[in-house]
């Protein structure tokens, strides 16, 4: 699913992007958690079992990368991203578990033009990710900063 070139101008509050979906398996948790979150609730099914969870689950940061890449996927940042100063209030209110599918809807809150650089504005996005049974697995909000629809030379 892609939106097109989209802008600054595009990013108007109550906008929401919906992604696609993907599902995790036990190889993509334990792989991740090798390179990134070696913790045992993500490393091993039998080293999980005995933790509070009581079976392996998706790092958290692996579930906060797998939504932003399901956003970049819809095109909405393919024009306009300039990057982003960062994240709040980011919240993993359940795990995520081995053949969970993974869907995210990102709306616009707010958003208003750069002070100091007139060719961009700053855009605060509010994310969900749900998983299958419409559980949601991963709450945040971000600024985004993007870049301001080009004019047309005279």
């Amino acid at each position: 699913m892609t939106t097109g070139d989209i802008y600054y101008e595009d990013f108007t509050p109550g906008r929401e992007f919906g992604t696609e979906g993907v599902t995790l398996t036990e190889g993509q948790i334990i792989d991740f958690a090798r390179s990134y979150d070696p913790q045992p609730f993500h490393l091993s099914v039998e080293g999980a079992k005995a933790t509070l969870y009581g079976g392996l689950i998706a790092s958290g940061f692996q579930t906060m990368a797998l939504t932003f890449r399901l956003f970049a996927q819809t095109g909405a940042l393919a024009a306009g991203s300039l990057g982003s100063p960062g994240v709040d209030e980011l919240r993993w209110p359940r795990p995520v578990r081995p053949g969970d599918t993974l869907r995210a809807t990102v709306r616009v809150l707010d958003r208003r033009p750069s002070a100091s650089k007139p060719d961009r504005g700053i855009v605060r996005l509010g994310w969900t990710t749900l998983n299958q049974r419409g559980e949601p697995v991963l709450t945040m909000t971000s600024v985004q900063l993007v870049r301001r629809r080009p004019t047309a030379s005279a």
